[in-house]
């Protein structure tokens, strides 16, 4: 299904019922919207996996509908909460949820075709947005060249050359199964939507956004941004896919990355071609109408070093450590794994 976690369906869903099936993590990463890349990070996979089970958790614990139902552990086949499942000394690799129809979303002429999207979907469908909330905005945000200060309500006539924390989160539409994805202004999101509410949307990401930031805040993180999927099931939406991990969401620890953010500005420092070369490939595919922009990609990305792959891993597994504040995985403090990846 991506990149980063394999998908296995066990019923699959029909125009009126929910199916079941699973999200089985890898420890893949991808940046760029690259896809896989060369390397794998150890434990990365068991540790999105044991992050979002946790926030789901929480979630419902705060009354928020969401799509899961548990995680499997080691080579049993039951059906665990978390708790179970670490309690029993493993660390999940698969999350068990509710699954709902992604019909194909055609693309024709330069353009994608949602109506046929929401033909085929019905009332039963994974809504082809996402909901992107900000509780800051740091000097390379691309909110900074979409937007002015003013469009936000902030008292400023230019964005600063700082890191600006926000009052209230500012919550952004944008496409999800596009090969380039883009923001979207709220009529755009609307009708893309369906028959779901991008007000009630937007409502279920702040709750979302509130949850995982008070959370962090226990494990001294800064949760700076992060985005929901949703899925629409005859009249009520969902919190779908994962939410509020390292790889979904941005977190800093005493100024510093916590989450893919890391290993994305590595690859910026130390592969700018191939960075530079993505960049103009996604331009060219726009000009050209096509879709698949990697094919006029003249790059590959090489792979990392081994140390800069288990300072990644300390930093995945040290972070889920401090956030669900246990000691799930083998590693070191969160401020020394911090302190590891500063200077890559």
């Amino acid at each position: 299904m991506t990149s980063v976690k394999e998908f296995r369906i066990d019923e699959a869903a029909t125009a009126t019922d929910l199916g079941r099936g699973a999200f089985v993590f890898t420890d893949d990463y991808s940046v760029f919207d690259w896809g896989k890349m060369p390397d794998t990070i150890p434990e990365k996979g068991a540790s999105l996996c044991t992050m979002g089970a946790f926030n789901f958790q929480l979630l419902e614990e705060n009354h928020i509908p969401t799509h899961y139902e548990g995680v499997r552990a080691g080579d049993s086949d039951e059906v665990l909460d978390l708790g179970e499942a670490l309690s029993a000394g493993h660390a999940p690799e698969e999350m068990v949820i509710a699954l709902t129809q992604v019909p194909d979303l055609p693309f024709a002429d330069g353009e994608y075709d949602y109506e046929a999207y929401h033909d085929a979907a019905g009332q039963n469908y994974l809504i082809p947005l996402e909901i992107v909330f900000r509780n800051r905005v740091p000097v390379g945000s691309s909110l900074r060249t979409r937007t002015d200060p003013a469009d936000h309500g902030l008292d400023f006539e230019a964005w600063p050359d700082e890191v600006v924390d926000l009052d209230q989160p500012i919550v952004e539409f944008s496409t999800k199964y596009e090969e380039q994805d883009s923001y979207l202004d709220r009529a755009a999101a609307d009708r893309i939507a369906g028959a779901a509410s991008v007000d009630q949307l937007e409502e279920l990401a702040l709750v979302v956004n509130h949850v995982v930031t008070d959370q962090a805040a226990d494990a001294e993180l800064v949760h700076e941004d992060g985005k929901i999927e949703c899925l629409y099931h005859e009249g009520q939406i969902r919190v779908a896919d994962v939410v509020g991990t390292f790889d979904e969401n941005r977190f800093s620890y005493d100024g510093q990355q916590v989450s893919k953010e890391v290993i994305r500005q590595y690859h910026k420092r130390t592969q700018p071609e191939w960075v530079e070369a993505v960049s103009t490939a996604k331009q060219r595919a726009t000009e050209e109408g096509t879709a698949d922009w990697k094919s006029l990609c003249d790059r590959e990305p090489e792979p990392l070093d081994e140390s800069v792959i288990m300072a990644a891993r300390d930093l995945y597994c040290a972070g889920t450590n401090a956030y669900v504040g246990g000691d799930v995985f083998d590693a070191p403090s969160l401020s020394a794994a911090v302190d590891a990846v500063r200077d890559l």
